[in-house]
């Protein structure tokens, strides 16, 4: 790949979607686009690259994006951030909010779903507890392809096996074929659209909850800066927020501070896990 379609493409994912991309990945790129300059009926990256200078065709331009965005997720990833909510923060949570007794909760970066209806798995075990609640969980991703396969919540199975017990899948899928669809009550659980983490966030609203995993690792400092600033104006002091474990506040932004005693989750300040064990 030339040198300077390579910094074309770069610059367009960074401002498109964060991404950064250093030249050692230029493998990367080549490997990603091909399959669109042929979806495009070109004969290879140095045409698309031609065709991305002198035609701002949006589809073209989002094929580009979502073939280099990494759509990597699983059923209860990390197990430890889902039993944090489990058994701290759902609790504390309900408890600050037993007037209004609403909650809501943001999978962001939320990839096929696999997070968002892991939420909803616990959240329906806990569904006595939260009788009269109102629950409102919403994924959001870059992809219009991964945000209608979450809403369709239909999973191969290599994804069912990946970190979803046993008790799980027999009691909230069906299988189809050799395809898994999880259930109506979880799929009317939560809802899907796609966003852009470096757009305008105010339209979703606000939320108790924000699962932002494994996302920030793509990104440099500044961009990394603005989109917790973006993240912070979404949420109540007391509301939380979930980071992968390789992410960090530290040294990027001062909205967030980490809650003792709680690898990955981090609050505007008004969080306490103080005398909670998470197992």
């Amino acid at each position: 790949m030339r040198v300077e379609d390579f910094d074309m493409f770069s610059t367009l994912l960074k401002q498109r979607s964060g991404l950064v991309l250093t030249r050692d990945k230029a493998y990367l790129l080549e490997s990603r686009l091909m399959p669109v300059a042929r979806k495009w009926n070109m004969k290879g990256l140095e045409e698309l690259a031609t065709t991305v200078r002198t035609r701002k065709d949006e589809a073209l331009l989002r094929d580009i994006t979502e073939a280099m965005t990494t759509n990597e997720s699983s059923f209860f990833r990390d197990q430890k951030p889902f039993d944090q909510f489990r058994q701290l923060v759902l609790p504390k949570l309900m408890e600050a909010r037993a007037a209004k007794r609403s909650l809501r909760i943001w999978s962001a970066a939320c990839s096929s779903g696999q997070e968002a209806y892991s939420l909803s798995m616990i959240l329906n075990d806990e569904a006595a507890k939260l009788a009269g609640w109102r629950i409102e969980i919403v994924g959001t991703d870059i992809s219009a392809e991964m945000v209608e396969r979450a809403k369709a919540g239909v999973y191969t199975q290599f994804e069912v096996q990946r970190g979803l017990p046993i008790t799980m899948l027999v009691k909230h899928f069906k299988q189809n074929g050799d395809k898994w669809q999880i259930s109506q009550q979880l799929r009317q659980m939560a809802s899907f659209r796609e966003w852009n983490l470096l757009g305008d966030l105010s339209a979703l609203g606000q939320f108790d909850i924000v699962f932002c995993r494994n996302v920030l690792i793509y990104f440099d400092q500044p961009t990394k800066a603005k989109v917790l600033e973006s993240i912070s104006r979404q949420m109540p002091q007391d509301g939380v927020l979930y980071l992968g474990g390789a992410e960090t506040v530290l040294g990027i932004t001062d909205k967030f501070k980490p809650v003792e005693g709680q690898r990955g989750l981090y609050s505007l300040g008004g969080f306490s896990a103080t005398g909670a064990k998470v197992a």
